[in-house]
């Protein structure tokens, strides 16, 4: 899966962990905000936001991957994406930058006790390994 051309992609942070998300499918980030709960849902599902007048669900990174939830800092964001004409929030421990990934490889079938499936890639930068999130994945699952 090496790639000529550089992509762009925005690193996120969860605990000591960089994640990737493509340019492309995010439509903005903003700060931390009242999520109001919904009954009986999965754990990973927050609730849901109103985002200047549409309702969208958010989801916990931190809980999807099987990790502590942590107390929200000022720099928690939720990243909110477009997939399969769906809008969805993704809460995150802090973005980090844009970046450019040219040097990306197939991922494992496990990173770190997360399945392998959640991942397009992992880029290789000069500060260590980013996992690229499958959105298709991360969003649908169950």
């Amino acid at each position: 899966m090496q790639t000529i051309e550089q992509e762009q992609y925005v690193e996120l942070g969860i605990g000591h962990e960089t994640y990737a998300i493509r340019i492309q499918a995010i439509h903005e980030i903003i700060k931390m905000q009242e999520v109001t709960q919904i009954p009986n849902a999965m754990a990973y599902l927050k609730g849901v936001i109103n985002l200047r007048g549409k309702i969208i669900p958010v989801i916990s990174l931190r809980n999807l991957f099987g990790l502590m939830e942590e107390e929200y800092t000022k720099f928690t964001r939720i990243v909110v994406v477009n997939h399969a004409a769906e809008t969805v929030g993704i809460i995150v421990d802090r973005v980090n930058k844009v970046t450019n990934l040219s040097d990306i490889q197939p991922p494992p079938d496990c990173v770190g006790g997360i399945s392998g499936n959640y991942f397009a890639g992992i880029g290789i930068t000069s500060h260590g390994l980013v996992g690229i999130l499958k959105l298709e994945e991360v969003l649908l699952s169950n």
